[in-house]
């Protein structure tokens, strides 16, 4: 029935006369690009129209709409405008399979037409992580893989660890019209990677700003490090002290044990452990040593030592010994010692000169040193003398 009409129809159109403008009517389209799941909108438009009938064809050449008449039985297409300069249709819930090319035909004689291709986006679809083992040991070598299907064109995937890109290996696969796309991350893991947030992220022109992304927790297990921290610098008689074992491993190294000189804490009453931390109530001589603390997992074991020396306050005052007074004070002594040392060199050797000199002067008639200083002098006068009365 639809072909007994399309040919009635167009032996009516083929009958008409022409009309002088007839032969410039020409229909125009434009490509479209939709994305899979939306909606297309197709118009075809002609100029000076004769009152001649548009058609819309799909890409198999089937006839979706004869003007306002719908020839093609899909509750997808549907009629939204139709006149003698246009026709306007929508294809909702676009699929891939309604990609391709589009004919619009202008009956005039001969008949006009003019072609659109529809191009569908294939959304890529929730990227999935694996290879991920929880939780993973320290100097482990692992391999993380980041995928995701249904791509059109092949999307592109990005690692973040902690919200800093990093570089991937990316290969791209088709399967059909569209691509599945597969990014490997490898990893030489360390305990700084414990906590760490992988993300992959998937970028393509169907996602707009919203591009989809997956994350990942690393678990890292890895043998404890130990340190002791200390309450006091200078620790005297009668003061409250805390030591406290700062260990960090996974998992927790709980509880720590506290040793003296190798052996058990020797005053519980004084001595008490909560946790990490091994407090003195009141410090005295005897809790001089050496103090170890010990942490362990299944991994390994740590230990940290803190040598405690306990301050006479009498013998260094209340606030300890003044590192900086000290050593302002030798600062202050060296430098006046210096200065005593040049100043004497130099008073030395200015008389020695003189010394020699006079010795000089009177060794002539002289029968010694004494002598010859002597009557240095005297000759010194004497010239004097002799030059004043000149």
């Amino acid at each position: 029935l639809l072909c007994f009409i399309y040919l009635f129809l167009y032996s009516l159109v083929s009958s008409s006369p022409l009309t002088p403008g007839s032969s410039g009517q020409h229909p125009l389209v434009q490509n479209q690009t939709v994305t899979e799941g939306r909606t297309a909108i197709m118009t075809c438009r002609v100029e000076y129209n004769d009152q001649t009938s548009l058609q819309w064809s799909n890409p198999t050449q089937q006839t979706l709409f004869f003007g306002n008449k719908k020839a093609l039985r899909d509750n997808r297409i549907e009629l939204v405008r139709a006149s003698w300069s246009e026709l306007t249709i929508s294809i909702s819930e676009i699929t891939l399979a309604d990609e391709g090319m589009y004919t619009c035909s202008l009956f005039t004689m001969p008949v006009k037409t003019a072609k659109a291709y529809l191009t569908v986006l294939g959304v890529p679809e929730k990227p999935e992580i694996d290879g991920l083992t929880k939780p993973a040991l320290e100097g482990d070598e692992i391999t993380l893989t980041c995928m995701t299907h249904g791509s059109k064109p092949a999307a592109n995937l990005r690692w973040f660890r902690n919200e800093k890109e990093i570089k991937g290996a990316k290969e791209v696969n088709a399967s059909g019209k569209t691509f599945t796309v597969t990014s490997s991350l490898q990893l030489l893991v360390d305990r700084d990677d414990d906590g760490a947030a992988y993300t992959c992220k998937v970028d393509h022109v169907a996602l707009l700003q919203t591009p989809q992304q997956t994350t990942e927790v690393l678990e890292v297990h890895y043998a404890p490090r130990v340190l002791i921290t200390q309450s006091l610098t200078f620790p005297q008689e009668g003061q409250y002290l805390k030591l406290e074992c700062v260990s960090k491993g996974n998992p927790s190294p709980d509880p720590v044990l506290w040793t003296k000189d190798g052996g058990e804490l020797p005053d519980l009453e004084r001595m008490i452990v909560q946790g990490r931390e091994l407090t003195f109530s009141a410090l005295n001589k005897t809790d001089n040593g050496t103090y170890r603390c010990v942490a362990s997992n299944h991994l390994g074991t740590s230990s940290a030592e803190y040598i405690l020396y306990v301050y006479d306050p009498n013998a260094m005052g209340q606030r300890g010994p003044d590192h900086a007074l000290i050593g302002g004070v030798v600062a202050v002594v060296v430098f006046i010692t210096l200065c005593l040392i040049i100043f004497l060199g130099r008073y030395l050797a200015r008389h020695k000169g003189t010394y020699l000199t006079n010795e000089a002067k009177g060794a002539d008639d002289a029968p010694d040193a004494d002598t010859a200083i002597i009557n240095a002098e005297g000759n010194t006068h004497a010239e004097g003398k002799k030059e004043y009365f000149i």
